[in-house]
């Protein structure tokens, strides 16, 4: 990851030393100007984003980044686990084709592979993914609190239990790639990919729960205040209110904060095609596009 930006965990640090400042913090709190008087008055003097170019190879942690009021209160209690009292909307642009994970996939993709991956059925329980099945598209409110329960299940089994299940799932499915079967109908080859990397960890079993993405250059995709997400592979570009706050639950060695995940993410179901974001064509400049996501903290030419 490179970051640029001012936030105190990766301030950019100032090269020429005609100038007494020896960060990009520094410089703008001496210089609170620079900003123009919008964002320095919205923003009280600081820069309101951090801008970063990711080259992910390994998977990027399940997570999601909480909104104002959820950070600011993590940040008091835990100020340890979570630096800072601001919320995290970023957008990811696309550098070179891209994967990531985002949001939950439409009702009837987790109900599919909850009767095709009996290992992740066993995990959920019986009457948690009937729930699901029987929840129906006509009652939203009934299919988010379904999905909630099952995601929930899931993320809390007890580690002896999914670890077995998840060596069941990845035996089984090994055998039957050897075999030269296609394991698409349980997702066999993001599955082996991710054990691959995580082996043991429960954040394999989210790829049956969420969207995978994937992105052309040029492309981006806008992550909101709880949606879940996490990079897969690829390079891109990445802007974000200036903010470290993640709230992480699998696919890594850091902090994870499970509760606090299930509790505060938007269990709204909708297909991949719907998380990427469209670009404008500037009205002023042909060869500019505008990637304008809803919120105040950055707009990417």
């Amino acid at each position: 990851q490179l970051w640029m930006g001012a936030h105190p965990r990766g301030d950019a640090l100032i090269r020429d030393n005609r100038i007494p400042q020896k960060t990009l913090g520094q410089w703008i709190a001496d210089n609170p100007a620079c900003l123009g008087a919008k964002v320095k008055d919205t923003f009280q003097g600081r820069l309101p984003f951090l801008f970063k170019v990711l080259s992910v190879n390994t998977a990027l942690s399940i997570q999601a980044h909480p909104n104002k009021e959820l950070a600011a209160k993590l940040h008091a209690q835990f100020p340890e686990h979570y630096p800072d009292a601001n919320h995290k909307p970023e957008m990811a642009i696309a550098l070179t084709p891209f994967e990531g994970l985002c949001g939950f996939r439409p009702v009837e993709e987790i109900v599919s592979f909850l009767q095709t991956v009996p290992e992740l059925r066993a995990l959920i329980g019986e009457v948690a993914a009937e729930q699901l099945e029987r929840s129906g598209s006509d009652d939203p409110r009934g299919v988010s609190a379904a999905l909630r329960v099952c995601f929930t299940r899931l993320m809390k089994s007890e580690k002896k239990f999914f670890v077995d299940q998840l060596n069941m799932l990845v035996k089984r499915i090994s055998q039957e790639a050897t075999e030269g079967k296609d394991t698409s109908g349980s997702n066999g080859d993001l599955l082996l990919r991710l054990h691959s990397q995580y082996p043991g960890d429960i954040g394999c079993f989210t790829i049956y729960f969420l969207n995978l993405v994937r992105l052309e250059p040029g492309e981006a995709m806008f992550l909101g205040a709880n949606e879940p997400h996490a990079y897969l592979h690829g390079d891109c570009v990445e802007c974000m209110a200036c903010s470290d706050n993640t709230v992480r639950a699998g696919l890594t060695p850091k902090f994870i904060d499970v509760l606090t995940l299930c509790e505060m993410l938007n269990y709204t179901p909708a297909p991949s095609s719907s998380k990427i974001f469209p670009a404008a064509q500037s009205p002023l400049d042909p060869s500019v596009y505008l990637y304008d996501p809803p919120v105040p903290d950055f707009t990417i030419m």
